[in-house]
């Protein structure tokens, strides 16, 4: 099939799962052209082992409790928290940290 050619194509140009398509190829393309390529093939083998399991760094009773440590200094971009069974991210914002759910998958099992 050529490259570009409308065969085989199941959305559209411009479609929100068109969109998903291209972001997804640019990211590969920016991990190739920072040569972490080996990197993403390592995490991506990980994540396809069926006994991988996610780190989670800290659990919390409360939402304030996770809030009060986020501002304590101690949190980290991408660390993986829970909060009463419920997981989060930390993730960087300009000029601070701010949580973002992001279930676990045992979260899934319920």
């Amino acid at each position: 099939m050529e490259c570009g050619s409308s065969r085989g194509r199941k959305h559209a140009r411009g479609t929100r799962e068109w969109s998903a398509f291209e972001i997804a190829a640019f990211c590969l393309l920016y991990v190739q052209e920072h040569e972490q390529l080996e990197d993403f093939a390592h995490y991506y083998r990980e994540r396809l082992d069926p006994g991988f399991k996610i780190k989670v760094e800290r659990d919390f009773a409360t939402r304030d409790e996770a809030e009060a440590w986020l501002k304590s200094g101690e949190a980290v971009h991408c660390m993986q928290i829970r909060i009463d069974s419920k997981g989060l991210l930390v993730v960087q914002l300009p000029g601070r940290l701010t949580l973002m759910n992001n279930p676990l998958p045992e979260d899934s099992e319920d």
